[in-house]
């Protein structure tokens, strides 16, 4: 699962791309329409508006703002969705349009997960909060999807099988890609599959003290 990340304005890549979403009537809009304003810094939530990397109708590299989580109608609640599975997201209904041609990048500093064990009587436990991000990096690009609801962009950030140092602390750890890899990603013509195995793995975490 991913279901926070942070976003570190002292780093200057993060601190661009945050101004570059800012500066966009989209920004604006979510604002005055929606009453979000775009997160910049810090925590990020579900159904908060971040910066999200996509093309845009030249299919060049863009920055624009958008609010984390598609939403779905459950017994007649609007609810988000916030993370889509790589085994499923190219079949699955909800998702399947988006993995074959919205695929987007959400740039984070690291993301947080929250220790998942079972007690003595076999019940899941939640323990300590740790911050995740790929060895040696200061960044994390996260791989996403995003659709358009109601004139606004949205998005869900990819999850995929842990390696086996995350699993000791969750059985689920986001997609990250290679910085290289940014514009394949998000290019409509591109294989999803086919870029699956540069996922990075090399991570580190620490508890939260």
């Amino acid at each position: 699962m991913c279901t926070r990340y942070f976003m570190d304005r002292d780093e200057n890549t993060i601190s661009s791309m945050i101004d570059a979403a800012l500066a966009t009537k989209l920004a604006k809009k979510f604002q005055i329409s929606m009453s979000k304003p775009m997160k910049t810094c810090g925590e990020v939530c579900p159904t908060d508006v971040a910066p999200v990397i996509a093309p845009n109708n030249k299919g060049e590299r863009t920055v624009y703002p958008m609010k984390w989580g598609f939403t779905v109608t459950i017994e007649g609640r609007q609810k988000p969705v916030v993370n889509a599975r790589i085994e499923t997201a190219a079949v699955k209904g909800l998702f399947k349009e988006a993995w074959h041609r919205h695929r987007c990048i959400v740039p984070a500093s690291w993301y947080f997960e929250w220790q998942h064990f079972a007690d003595d009587k076999g019940r899941v436990r939640t323990g300590d909060r740790y911050i995740i991000q790929p060895a040696g990096a200061s960044i994390t690009w996260l791989g996403g999807l995003y659709r358009i609801e109601d004139g606004f962009p949205v998005f869900v950030i990819l999850t995929m099988p842990p390696t086996e140092e995350i699993r000791k602390i969750h059985d689920r750890m986001p997609l990250i890609l290679p910085e290289g890899m940014i514009d394949r990603w998000i290019n409509p013509s591109s294989d999803p599959e086919g870029l699956l195995p540069f996922a990075v793995t090399d991570m580190c975490a620490e508890a939260q003290a």
